[in-house]
């Protein structure tokens, strides 16, 4: 790779990003699927519409750490390295608008999937079904292995972010910058402990129904009604169609889904146990470390979803750093309601 040329292309599209003009639908299409035209570091970046996108055309696959990862990848493979990583109940099509914004810009994007959702599956039937978020954090630094990259821009919302945190924290030579929707989420099994007004309990509701076996019982029979209601929940202003929750919906179908997620809030209640081997790194994690890479900090201005102050996490990012409060309605899934202003957040990190 040329890296003086890609740096001064970036650096252009980055200047260039908030003046461009709309490109048609078919071109953003063409860099979603994989076309090498449309994937040009020299195309100028999108300016597209949040559901301007459906597709990101065939799917990919590889073996990383305990998980054979499906994961979409657009834009020039020598381009800057982007992962954008989804939450619960949620899938990589928070990203399917985001994406090619990115790609035509000249970012190589990867979008994977994480355990226990559509086409990533474990290796083994004998690998502990393991929720807790240091397990993810590890899986997609595997996968970062497996295809070969050393460093990334790393963004996400809800358990993408977290595992976006965690990464940042555990290893920055891992990550070169970060935006991280509701700043600074990593928590340990003590300060899940600690109770909490009831107002701040009763937005947890989920959590304490999955305590239970019933609640095991009723995600598991109703996992798409109970998607759709956190959606409602936590984005109440974005009207979302039956086909866009479908979409998405069709990941929960994993056969692992539901004991990823059972496990993952069990073991934030301390009520499920982790695994030995990320003992180490959840101490380390248990103390709140700084996140020391660039920084910006997202939150949409009707999120539903509980989540944390921006005052209240500012001290945690000592690298250059800041947040902005997305205005309009926006609610949890920022990157599928505000895919611009995310892809826009992306371009500017990578430029601190």
């Amino acid at each position: 790779m040329d890296t003086i040329n890609t740096s001064e292309q970036i650096n252009l599209h980055r200047r260039r990003f908030f003046c461009t003009a709309a490109m048609t639908i078919a071109a953003a299409q063409l860099v979603i699927s994989g076309s090498a035209e449309a994937q040009s570091a020299t195309t100028e970046p999108a300016s597209l519409p949040a559901g301007t996108n459906n597709s990101f055309g065939p799917l990919k696959q590889i073996d990383a750490g305990v998980l054979n990862v499906g994961y979409a990848e657009a834009g020039p493979a020598n381009g800057p390295v982007v992962i954008l990583l989804h939450g619960w109940p949620y899938d990589i099509y928070s990203f399917v608008d985001v994406t090619p914004l990115l790609a035509s810009a000249g970012y190589h994007v990867i979008v994977p999937y994480l355990r226990g959702y559509r086409t990533t599956r474990f290796l083994s039937s004998e690998t502990v079904r393991n929720g807790q978020p240091s397990a993810i954090a590890v899986d997609i630094v595997a996968l970062m292995d497996a295809l070969k990259i050393e460093k990334a821009i790393l963004a996400g919302f809800d358990w993408g972010a977290r595992t976006a945190n965690i990464i940042a924290a555990r290893g920055p030579e891992r990550c070169k910058a970060m935006v991280s929707v509701s700043g600074y989420l990593i928590g340990s099994q003590e300060a899940g402990k600690m109770p909490l007004p009831p107002k701040a309990e009763l937005q947890w509701w989920y959590q304490f129904y999955f305590a239970t076996e019933r609640g095991r019982a009723g995600y598991d029979k109703y996992r798409r009604d109970f998607a759709k209601l956190i959606w409602q929940l936590a984005s109440p202003k974005w009207d979302v169609d039956d086909a866009t929750f479908d979409r998405s919906a069709a990941a929960f179908d994993n056969p692992d889904h539901v004991s990823i997620v059972i496990h993952n809030y069990r073991w934030r209640l301390g009520l499920a146990e982790g695994e030995p081997k990320y003992d180490d790194l959840e101490k380390r994690l248990a103390a709140a470390p700084v996140i020391t890479v660039p920084t910006i900090t997202l939150e949409g201005d009707a999120n539903g979803a509980p989540h944390p102050e921006p005052s209240s996490y500012a001290k945690m990012f000592s690298g250059k750093y800041s947040h902005r409060t997305i205005k309009g309605g926006i609610g949890h899934n920022l990157p599928q309601e505000a895919p611009q202003t995310f892809a826009e957040a992306v371009i500017e990190v990578d430029g601190y």
